[in-house]
C-alpha cells in the first residue's frame, strides 16, 4: 500500500479512538473507555494518576456523582507517525462539565490539550500513554432565561444511560 495512504488510515484510527474516548467520557460509558487504552496503559489526569483502563471506572463514577452532565468536544488535533507502531498525538479539547447541586447549575468550562502516545498492537491503534494539559479553567452560575429565543420542547433529551445515540446504533452496547 502506498505510504501516504497508510499515514492517512492509521491518523483516522487514532482520530476514531479520540473520539470513541469523548463519546465514553460524555456517556459514561465504563467499557467503551476501557477500549480505547492498552491494558498496560498510563493516563495523568492531574487528580488520577494511573493505568488508564483503571481511570475509565474512576472518571466514569467521578462524572455520574458530580455532574449532571457534561460535553467533551476535540478541536484541534495533529498526529504525528513515528513508525506504523508508534503515534504522537496533540489534540485540543474544550470541555464543559454542568455540576450537580441545589440552586441555579455551576458550569465549569475549560481549554485542554490531551498528549497521547498511541502504539498499534495486533493490528489495533489505542493509547498507551495520555497526559492532560490544562490551558484554562472558567466557572460561572448558570445564568438561564425564563423565555428561550425558540421552543425547546421538541428536542430528544441527551442521557448518560439510555441516551438517543444507542437507539440510533441500534443497540444498548457501545459501537466501536
Amino acid at each position: 500500500m502506498n505510504e501516504e495512504l497508510k499515514n492517512l488510515l492509521d491518523k483516522q484510527a487514532i482520530t476514531e479512538v479520540i473520539h470513541r474516548y469523548c463519546r465514553g467520557v460524555d456517556r459514561c460509558d465504563v467499557e467503551l473507555l476501557e477500549s480505547v487504552y492498552h491494558p498496560d496503559s498510563y493516563d495523568d489526569h492531574g487528580y488520577w494518576k494511573g493505568n488508564g483502563r483503571e481511570f475509565a471506572a474512576f472518571v466514569a463514577g467521578r462524572l455520574t456523582e458530580a455532574n449532571s452532565a457534561t460535553t467533551h468536544s476535540v478541536t484541534n488535533t495533529l498526529i504525528d507517525i513515528l513508525d506504523h507502531e508508534t503515534a504522537h498525538a496533540e489534540s485540543q479539547v474544550m470541555v464543559t462539565l454542568i455540576r450537580r447541586g441545589d440552586g441555579p447549575p455551576i458550569v465549569d468550562l475549560m481549554g485542554a490539550r490531551y498528549l497521547d502516545v498511541f502504539t498499534r498492537r495486533h493490528d489495533v491503534w489505542r493509547i498507551a500513554e495520555r497526559t492532560v494539559v490544562l490551558d484554562w479553567h472558567k466557572c460561572e452560575q448558570w445564568r438561564s432565561t425564563s423565555n428561550p429565543p425558540m421552543s425547546l420542547d421538541g428536542f430528544k433529551q441527551g442521557a448518560r444511560s439510555n441516551d438517543p445515540l444507542y437507539s440510533f446504533l441500534g443497540s444498548t452496547e457501545s459501537s466501536r
